[in-house]
């Protein structure tokens, strides 16, 4: 027989289980209960339903899905958006994504680099990039790349180029682009910018070629500009600076900080979503730190890590210490291949905004 004792320990032991179960959160600092979920993954699910998903999961699907709600904040119509280009993301498949956001609305200011700007370029007159591969058979990479350089095709990890686009693109620049700006003199940085996607709007369409026309086209088309601070280094810039030499064509690399940081002055509230680090993720947050106000909203797609203390890991909140962010910012960081987040990323976002 049990005793009335031993009923009362039972019961104890019992409420005592129960807490456990149930997270009791009594005395911690930080700890709340919030029992993670198990993923559903099925068949028919939309990219959204996904991204919900990933809610219930921890570490990098959290991320994501926190990545969505914050996009999604700063998507609003009230907010001012600084999106940051980094990284080979035009050749490997992600322009469109960047060009639609700009036809649809949901960027106001573009920073990017000149690689590319010379690749939607391309792509805008008619070249395309091919899939291709890191080694082949029977090869080292060297030897493969070796043979990649007798064949004329450049390789971007696994992505090939064939480099008689690049002389395409030259003379595009040549007889499209730089001779309305030699007129002009010393021109911004921006001005090249937007008269490069009047250009390859304009050959897109007279050429009627298969893919559409572009980043730059779209931000030409809707009057989004777009600074490229690093223009020098790329092809673009190579090209504007062998054109300098032999006319009265030139670039003021400064112009564009006035024409940034009035943008950012005026916003009531203010998003950066950046993708990869560089001198776009720089340019983009540094705008807010001669500005009365800092980021309200933040999103970093990278793979970069914060411990080497370069600007391409460094964490959003890290940025907050500097003035970039306001202290109450919502911020998040995804980290792994942009290719992968940045579309899932944006397309759950545009779900949960337009359905």
């Amino acid at each position: 027989m049990t005793d009335e004792h031993d009923h009362a320990d039972a019961r104890d032991e019992g409420d005592h289980d129960g807490e456990h179960a149930h997270g009791s959160d009594e005395g911690r600092e930080t700890f709340s209960y919030d029992p993670i979920g198990h993923a559903e993954a099925r068949a028919g699910m939309t990219v959204g339903e996904l991204a919900d998903e990933y809610g219930n999961a921890g570490v990098g699907a959290a991320n994501i899905h926190e990545a969505v709600s914050v996009t999604e904040a700063m998507f609003d119509d009230g907010v001012t958006v600084f999106f940051g280009l980094a990284g080979a993301m035009v050749p490997t498949g992600m322009r469109r994504i960047v060009a639609d956001l700009i036809r649809d609305g949901y960027i106001d200011a573009l920073v990017t680099t000149g690689a590319n700007l010379t690749h939607d370029s391309i792509e805008a007159i008619g070249g395309k990039h091919h899939h291709g591969s890191v080694t082949a058979e029977g090869k080292t990479e060297r030897e493969h790349d070796e043979t990649l350089r007798d064949e004329g095709v450049d390789r971007i990890y696994n992505v090939y180029l064939p480099q008689e686009f690049f002389a395409t693109f030259e003379s595009h620049l040549r007889e499209e682009v730089f001779p309305p700006l030699e007129a002009e003199g010393v021109v911004p940085i921006q001005r090249l910018t937007e008269e490069l996607g009047r250009a390859n709007a304009a050959v897109n369409d007279r050429e009627n070629v298969a893919e559409g026309p572009g980043i730059a086209a779209a931000a030409y088309e809707n009057d989004v500009p777009i600074y490229c601070p690093a223009i020098q280094d790329s092809v673009l810039g190579l090209q504007a600076w062998m054109y300098s030499q032999t006319s009265d064509f030139s670039l003021d690399a400064l112009a564009d900080m006035t024409a940034l940081t009035d943008i950012a002055y005026d916003s009531e509230e203010a998003g950066a979503f950046v993708v990869g680090g560089g001198v776009p993720k720089n340019f983009t947050l540094q705008t807010m730190l001669v500005t009365p106000g800092a980021y309200d909203y933040a999103v970093q797609l990278t793979m970069d890590p914060k411990q080497t203390g370069g600007l391409s890991g460094a964490t959003l909140e890290e940025a907050r210490s500097w003035g970039k962010l306001e202290k109450d910012a919502r911020n998040v960081s995804v980290y792994g291949d942009a290719t992968i987040s940045l579309p899932l990323v944006i397309a759950a976002a545009r779900e949960r905004l337009e359905n």
